[in-house]
């Protein structure tokens, strides 16, 4: 179990805060509205109404102790420098923030965030994937070249074996896993049949991908 300090309860943050805590994970959640707060407050471990850009605030409640910070600070992007800047001096040993904007995800780059995300470019990229490629479940980008799909197996693969497929030569794509009736198959074997209503999760590169769902 990790402990995790989400500050900032917006629709992102608090969906982030609830998933950790799915997960198994300990979460403290601080936020400026005392309603947000007590709104998550019956589903996380913590709950604290405080202002993140107090650094007092901050030491009273042993963050630096925590192994991950996420700032997912709203439209306040001064608020979300000043609070990422304070969380790597206290020595949090990583620091995730949500970025609004290119110029912003500039500063906490130099301001030392571990790491930068920006929820809804990101999500628009899944949503688009989908939209495009029916089959396409969902989409994650591994870096510019490279992605990995999670797609429906089409009719035509049912019965047949990874072997009798052959994607690795013919689209450049790596079956990693199958998910067949809840459950997980990881690393399949070159023997395995797909069957009727399987997914597929697959790597490779963009033009692999597109191919593939061509």
């Amino acid at each position: 179990m990790k402990e995790f300090v989400v500050i900032g309860l917006g629709r992102f943050g608090s969906s982030l805060a609830r998933e950790l805590v799915e997960l198994g994970h300990s979460v403290l959640a601080i936020d400026s509205s005392e309603a947000k707060v007590q709104e998550i407050s019956e589903v996380v471990s913590h709950a604290v109404y405080a202002n993140a850009t107090d650094e007092e605030a901050l030491k009273a409640l042993g963050i630096r102790n925590f192994e991950v910070a996420i700032v997912s600070i709203g439209e306040d992007i001064q608020a979300s420098i000043l609070t990422t800047l304070i969380l790597k001096e206290m020595g949090v040993k990583m620091v995730v923030v949500k970025a609004i904007s290119l110029p912003h995800a500039k500063v906490l780059e130099k301001i030392g965030a571990d790491r930068i995300i920006f929820p809804e470019r990101e999500m628009g990229v899944r949503v688009a994937h989908s939209l495009a490629t029916p089959h396409v479940i969902d989409y994650m980008s591994l870096d510019k070249n490279y992605g990995i799909e999670e797609v429906s197996i089409p009719e035509r693969f049912i019965g047949k074996t990874l072997l009798d497929l052959d994607l690795r030569s013919n689209f450049g794509i790596t079956v990693i896993a199958i998910k067949r009736n809840n459950e997980l198959i990881h690393s399949p074997g070159a023997d395995t049949v797909f069957e009727k209503e399987d997914a597929a999760v697959i790597v490779g590169t963009r033009k692999g991908l597109k191919g593939f769902g061509e």
